[in-house]
Order: structure tokens, then sequence, then C-alpha cells
């Protein structure tokens, strides 16, 4: 078969001529496809596919959270060749548990982002814990201390105890927790990390456990320390997953709320992206961009 007849076989089932372009446009971009496992809908028309294709994403992961639970399924059923969804659910309200078992059954591939002011290791969670080992999907957490799934210290022992559930381990506390040295008062915190924190612990002593480097949490991880970080990466390269957890609009920062000077007026996925380049070989890259996410989710 020539080119040009397998462009007209792939236009015929359904493939536009924009999206053929945009993968070979994108793998170009960053040495292959990439997969962002955070991503939130979007409140205006769209916002989604223009994101991943503003910053050169293949196929992303949508959150939903604050009733945009109906956008996420509209964004997959207009791309179902881009988007996979997860499951969202007030997890201190009973019907929570009904609610994400069927989503799983309705299609959702996990449950989260789950940012809800609960303890880590209180009741609330602990029964998403057990239906997300049951139903065989992992569950995306938001560590917070203060505010949202507090007490991360405990999380070593959760991890042992739900040894069937994948978890997806996300935002200020876990990655501010890859030093020994922490102060819970600092969201983005600075300077040389202290190894033998809580968080690059999990990630080697437990199979369970994955990093989601998404937001600006993921990238001032990466750049605080570049030594570290660098070392970091190629230690863990099995057990990292990006995302970009990003509010812009286009994916070249319209929009842009943050005055985060890492990702200020920026697009997070596109830093995100480029500071891994930096840090990592290619190797690495394509590992944490793309293989871990299809193996995990079974693409």
């Amino acid at each position: 078969m020539t080119r040009r007849q397998l462009l007209n076989a792939c236009l015929t089932t359904g493939v536009t001529t924009g999206m053929l372009a945009h993968r070979a446009e994108g793998s170009a971009r960053w040495g292959g496809p990439v997969l962002d496992i955070h991503l939130h809908p979007g409140r205006q028309a769209d916002q989604e596919i223009q994101h991943i294709e503003g910053s050169g994403v293949d196929r992303a992961i949508l959150l939903p959270g604050g009733g945009l639970e109906q956008k996420a399924k509209d964004a997959q059923a207009a791309h179902p060749k881009r988007f996979l969804r997860f499951a969202n659910a007030d997890v201190r309200q009973p019907e929570a548990i009904r609610h994400l078992a069927e989503a799983v059954k309705g299609g959702a591939i996990g449950f989260g982002e789950l940012k809800y002011p609960v303890a880590l290791d209180g009741p609330e969670m602990r029964r998403v814990y057990e239906l997300a080992g049951d139903l065989g999907v992992p569950v995306l957490i938001h560590f917070e201390e203060g505010n949202w799934n507090t007490g991360i210290r405990s999380f070593p022992a959760l991890l042992k105890q739900y040894r069937k559930t994948t978890f997806l381990a996300h935002a200020n506390s876990f990655w501010a927790h890859l030093s020994a040295k922490v102060d819970d008062r600092e969201a983005y915190p600075a300077g040389r990390i202290e190894r033998g924190g809580i968080s690059d612990r999990v990630l080697g002593d437990f199979e369970n456990v994955f990093g989601d480097l998404s937001a600006n949490s993921g990238r001032n991880a990466l750049s605080r320390d570049p030594e570290f970080s660098a070392d970091f990466l190629r230690r863990h390269k099995k057990k990292l997953l990006f995302g970009s957890d990003c509010p812009c609009r286009d994916g070249k920062g319209s929009g842009q709320v943050s005055e985060q000077p890492l990702i200020k007026g920026r697009c997070v996925a596109v830093e995100t992206l480029t500071a891994l380049g930096k840090l990592a070989p290619t190797d690495v890259v394509r590992q944490i961009v793309w293989g871990n996410g299809k193996q995990l989710f079974r693409l």
C-alpha cells in the first residue's frame, strides 16, 4: 500500500487530516507519543482538544471534578482516540462508592483526582482503596497537608495494607516529601533535596504506587535540585508518569492564572516535558511520558 493509499484509508475510517498532522507534529516535537495522565476538563467548548493539540500531546486522561463529569464524557465521545477518563465523587458522601463503581461500568478507567478534606488513612478513603483494588483500577490522590488527604506519613502503611490497589500520587506534599527534611507549611519548597524522603522511598519499596509529575508541584520538584532529579528520574523511570494538570486554554499558556515563576504565563505540559528532556536521556523520557502509562492503562 502506498502512503497516499494509507492516508485515504485512514480518512475513510474517520481519522481526520488534522489528527494525522498533529500526531506527526507531536512525535517530532517530543521525540515520540505523549500521554498526559492529568488533564481536567475545561469549562470552555473544546478546551481539552485545544490543550493537547497546542502542547503536542497525543492522548490525555480527563479527571472530572466540580460538576464536569459530563464534559469529560462528551470530550471522550467526540475524540475517542484522544481521551480516556477517570471518575470522581465526593468521598464524604454515602453514595460515593456506588457512583464510582457505576462509572467504571460506564467506561471510566480510574478514580481521581480525589481532593477532599479528609485523612489519607480515614474511613472515607479506605473504602475507595478497597473498591479500586476490587475493580482493578488506579486511584489518583492529591496530597496536601493541612487541606486534602492529610497524613502523608501514613502512606507507607497504607501501601502495604492495600497491595491490590494501584495508587497515583500527586501534589504538594507528595513532591515536597522527596526530601527527608520537610516543612509541611511550604507548598513549593526550594533548595537541595535531602535523600531518604517518604516519596522517594515508597516508589522504590512498593510496586503499587506511581508518581504523577503534574502541576507546579511536580515541575518544582524537578527544578529545585537538578542533580538529585536526574538521578531520581533514572532510578524510578518505571514508576513515574507525565501529567500536566494545566489550567491554560490552548497548550500555549493562554489564560494561565498561576503566579508560580516556573509556569507563570506558560503551559505546564510544555514546561514539564522540556524539563524532562533536559534532565533525563531519551529512553528514560520515553518511558515516563508514554511507556509506563501505556502499560498501566493497557492502551
